[in-house]
């Protein structure tokens, strides 16, 4: 069952519970598919398609808590948060840190990279490796701190 319709089988699940933070998510989510699926020459979306817009779902609701919190509005954050905490149940178990970095030494190696002029290629490859179980920010983190 692809992730589009387990997002609308949690849509159903969430209209009878009378969810209504899971339902906000929900349909954001469905409206972000929809939109990918009707863009010019796009036909059905890949599943690594489909998690990366539930990876920016979640970034948007996560950024938009941490300006609400620096605000000093805690009753904008909380619901952001929890929004984003439904959608993470569709993205793969994230890796920790350290095994992040065993793989981006591994591309380092392989790729030859030796500064942080190679930075670029060696992000290209993790990024590509990873997608849906590391976020972009800590990727680069490390890459960059492993480069150095």
């Amino acid at each position: 069952m692809g992730l589009q319709q387990q997002v609308m089988d949690k849509m159903k699940e969430a209209m009878k519970a009378k969810d209504t933070v899971a339902l906000t998510a929900l349909r954001a989510l469905k409206s972000a598919f929809m939109l990918a699926n009707t863009e010019a020459g796009a036909g059905d979306l890949s599943e690594a398609e489909e998690l990366k817009i539930i990876q920016k779902q979640v970034k948007q609701r996560k950024d938009s808590a941490a300006i609400f919190k620096q605000q000093g509005r805690e009753d904008l954050a909380e619901p952001e948060l929890q929004e984003a905490a439904v959608l993470e149940q569709f993205l793969p178990e994230a890796l920790s840190d350290e095994e992040i970095g065993k793989i981006v030494e591994e591309t380092i190696d392989a790729v030859g990279a030796e500064g942080m002029k190679d930075m670029g290629k060696v992000m290209g490859i993790v990024s590509k490796k990873l997608a849906g179980q590391a976020d972009g920010k800590t990727i680069s983190a490390i890459v960059k701190a492993k480069l150095a």
